[in-house]
């Protein structure tokens, strides 16, 4: 990742080169990857066979490198509508799970919590292996809790999923608190204290304000696009992008169709609205449960799949098959994502951006972009507008690890050593 030569460009200045380039001298920190739920889902929770390749999953060992991540913030998500405290449990059996991956692969992987950790592990051929938790609903209202997890080696907190917290209010749900109660900004500010990132991602905008306002470090959006491009609310709007560059943020854009294309999330819309229209109840999605002591975690994945196969699994009725029939589901594609990067590096700035891909998290993804493997695709996109290397190394990575260093720095009491 040295610096001296950043902006100059490769004797073969073609796009795909200028993106080869790029992720050589500082590969992608991805800010959100659903690894660990899916293999909580599919396999019990059993971490094996990753060093191959994983058709099944967004994810594996040799796709990985092979789209240039060198650093992965993986999410440790549990769903927000559990109770707090069997989501505080289910948290650290996702933390448990993501320990032993990192574990079981010591030549591909490593454990960091600082940006120099990370640096050191990129440098080292490994991929650096941060952890983020998904939702404010994992602290079930604790500061001890949120410490505990930070001593684990949890480095951002995603203050809501698509629920309230008592404290916070999310994107996805009816107004609660109007942002961030007092209680909300406590959290806020020992996050800052103790140099765990503040994420703002599935928040509200009105939370997104509120922290923005109250926070004594950058903040990020581990995964989120532009409203202005697509108008979601998962989306940030132009207005609190032009808020990042006063707090030293980074906004890391997604690669969900349903954010990054209008014409995916019309579609997802009209579905919806067609299974109203139909009487058909939503589809239920039953949270996986954890092996019991001295369980195959093999049987409590084949448990998982049956329940799939008969609920969300299972083949629409046939009334909604003809709809879907007669209505493809659009696809995106990395173009359109590449339409969210420019708009953030517009509103924001360009050492405002990063990359935040949710693979795993979702059922689809753009056509290029299929697994992880496929961030040069992205690159090559951009670089066919006209980004330079140096351009591309602050979107891939240079500007997360600052923010990382930079809420290092700032923390008064962080609770994992320096350097």
């Amino acid at each position: 990742m040295d610096g001296t030569t950043r902006g100059t460009q490769p004797d073969d200045d073609s796009p795909q080169a200028r993106a080869a380039l790029a992720l050589r001298r500082t590969p992608v920190v991805d800010g959100h990857n659903d690894l660990p739920v899916a293999l909580r889902a599919r396999t019990g929770g059993s971490v094996e066979g990753l060093d191959a390749h994983r058709p099944e999953l967004h994810t594996d060992l040799p796709r990985l490198r092979a789209g240039g991540v060198g650093a992965q913030f993986w999410s440790v998500y549990v769903p927000s509508d559990l109770p707090e405290p069997e989501a505080a449990v289910a948290t650290l059996e996702q933390l448990d799970l993501t320990h032993r991956l990192i574990a079981h692969y010591p030549d591909r992987l490593r454990a960091a919590v600082t940006a120099d950790q990370a640096e050191a592990a990129i440098a080292d051929g490994r991929i650096a292996s941060l952890l983020g938790i998904e939702g404010g609903h994992s602290l079930a209202s604790s500061l001890g809790v949120l410490r505990a997890y930070a001593r684990l080696g949890v480095r951002y907190v995603t203050l809501t999923h698509n629920h309230n917290t008592p404290w916070a209010d999310s994107a996805t749900d009816a107004p609660g608190v109007g942002g961030l109660s007092a209680q909300g900004l406590a959290v806020v500010a020992e996050l800052n204290r103790i140099g765990v990132l503040v994420d703002l991602s599935h928040t509200a905008e009105s939370t997104q304000r509120a922290a923005l306002a109250a926070a004594g470090a950058p903040v990020i959006f581990s995964h989120s696009s532009c409203r202005a491009v697509t108008g979601h609310p998962r989306n940030v709007s132009d207005e609190v992008l032009a808020l990042l560059p006063g707090n030293g943020g980074v906004v890391q854009l997604t690669f969900v169709p349903d954010f990054v294309s209008t014409e995916a999330a019309a579609w997802r819309a009209a579905l919806a609205a067609e299974r109203t229209r139909l009487g058909l109840p939503e589809q239920p999605w039953s949270w996986p449960r954890h092996p019991a002591p001295g369980e195959d975690p093999a049987a409590v994945a084949a448990e998982t799949a049956a329940a799939f196969a008969a609920g969300p699994g299972a083949p629409p009725p046939p009334e909604l098959q003809r709809w879907l029939d007669a209505n493809p589901r659009p696809e995106a594609t990395a173009a359109q994502v590449a339409d969210h990067v420019e708009r953030a590096r517009e509103i924001a700035g360009l050492d405002h951006i990063g990359l935040g891909g949710d693979f795993d998290g979702v059922d689809r993804l753009p056509v290029d972009l299929p697994d992880v493997s496929g961030y040069p695709v992205l690159l090559g996109e951009l670089a066919a507008r006209g980004w330079s290397v140096g351009e591309l190394e602050a979107l891939t990575g240079r500007n997360v690890l600052r923010v990382l260093r930079e809420a290092e720095t700032r923390a008064t009491e962080p609770l994992w050593p320096r350097g």
